[in-house]
């Protein structure tokens, strides 16, 4: 069951996870082809790299230092990248594909990589790159990097996702009591109390917020808080353990959800049905509200010039204190077969920099926001170290096929306005 409930939780990053809170849609532009340049009279060989606004990377600038310190080893590689936005970069790639134009490299997760692509056979076998570096990798990520036993994407970084609260209005309002600072979990009855704890305190002048927390659905940029608050409630899922059924109307996410509609009704929380992660929040990092459903250290980064109080990351409340939909999710690198040998081999070779030690610190050092997989490599300051993130284990290829069977189940059974009133 774990196993599966981590499947469905991998539709975030299907939904453009990495875009959660994101404001930055990168280049909107039509994105530089990529299949039209190889190696040219002077051995340079040409390469286009697009990238998903993954974490901090955003931009095509983001990526310059670390390209010009692969360069000072490759002078012959020269590399272009084209970043594409969760919005209508799948548009765009598959527009790219079938006119013959696509890119050598892609960065994303192995739900395009690996569940999209290379299912459709168009992606090169990177097998000789794990067995030259991939010894050390967690089975939880080294299992969705691959297709049928061929590893397809070699992974770069994780990414863990949570919640937050404002520690200062917590404290103000005697809400701390009901958290374990320690382990950072609560149980549903606790986050109740915290949050009527909240919602006095504002109420009483005491602190300055105008709602203890807002249920957001506009859109799917971050909606894996929504789902991981409903499904951790109650010790819930979205599907049944076989995966032929949908659960999200189940006794126990009925029960999460009419909750959530009497904390609405009795003030300790608000909804608002058009709001996105990214609305959520700016929320938050105003001290409109005391806590977000979508934290992580991406988020954290971006929003920590703006606070003026300490986000306090911490796990989703559950019935019994335990939270089960904690998740990471792996990006990386895959290589499109342009069939141009000269291109894969130089493209094995930013890989294999970038995944380095010395690429995945400069990785870090230019506000990644992830955690890198490589065990010899430095997380950012603030990050935990891959060994104490607790790595889903899904099958990508499953879940890139079911993904719009459950966009819609999702929308139709949560994310809806009548679900909130």
């Amino acid at each position: 069951m774990k196993k599966l409930l981590c499947t469905l939780l991998a539709l975030s990053m299907l939904l453009g996870l990495a875009a959660c809170g994101n404001g930055s849609q990168g280049n909107s532009e039509s994105p530089a082809p990529g299949g039209e340049t190889g190696g040219s009279s002077s051995g340079t060989v040409e390469l286009n790299l697009w990238s998903f606004n993954v974490g901090g990377f955003a931009e095509a600038s983001n990526w310059e230092p670390i390209i010009a310190a692969f360069n000072e080893q490759n002078p012959n590689i020269k590399i272009t990248v084209t970043p594409i936005n969760y919005q209508d970069g799948d548009q765009k790639l598959t527009s790219a594909i079938t006119a013959g134009t696509g890119p050598d490299i892609i960065f994303e997760g192995p739900e395009r990589i690996v569940g999209n692509y290379a299912r459709e056979g168009l992606m090169v076998d990177l097998s000789d790159l794990w067995e030259t570096g991939g010894s050390d990798i967690a089975e939880g990520i080294s299992s969705v990097s691959q297709l049928d036993g061929t590893y397809y994407m070699y992974p770069l970084s994780v990414a863990a996702h949570c919640m937050a609260i404002n520690y200062e209005a917590f404290e103000a309002a005697g809400a701390l009591q009901y958290i374990d600072e320690e382990t950072r979990t609560w149980t549903t009855d606790n986050f109740v109390k915290a949050m009527e704890a909240v919602r006095d305190a504002a109420a009483a002048g005491t602190i300055n917020i105008n709602t203890p927390g807002i249920i957001y659905c506009g859109a799917q940029g971050g909606d894996q808080g929504t789902r991981a608050l409903v499904n951790n409630l109650y010790s819930d899922y979205f599907v049944n353990e076989d995966g032929t059924a949908y659960t999200a109307n189940s006794e126990n996410n009925v029960k999460a959800l009419k909750l959530l509609q009497d904390m609405v009704n009795n003030g300790s929380m608000s909804a608002n049905a058009s709001f996105a992660a990214a609305d959520e929040l700016q929320a938050f990092a105003n001290q409109t509200c005391a806590v977000s459903f979508c934290w992580n250290y991406a988020n954290y980064t971006q929003y920590a010039a703006q606070t003026q109080f300490t986000p306090f990351a911490r796990a989703f409340p559950s019935d019994d204190g335990t939270p089960e939909l904690e998740m990471a999710g792996p990006y990386g690198f895959g290589i499109f077969d342009n069939k141009d040998q000269a291109k894969i081999d130089a493209a094995k070779k930013f890989i294999d920099f970038m995944c380095s030690a010395e690429g995945q610190n400069l990785y870090a050092e230019n506000n990644s926001f992830r955690v890198p997989t490589n065990s010899q490599a430095t997380p950012a300051e603030g990050l935990v170290t891959l060994d104490s993130v607790a790595v889903i284990d899904y099958d990508a290829v499953w879940a890139a096929e079911h993904k719009d069977e459950f966009v819609a189940q999702f929308e139709a059974n949560i994310a809806s306005s009548e679900n909130l009133e």
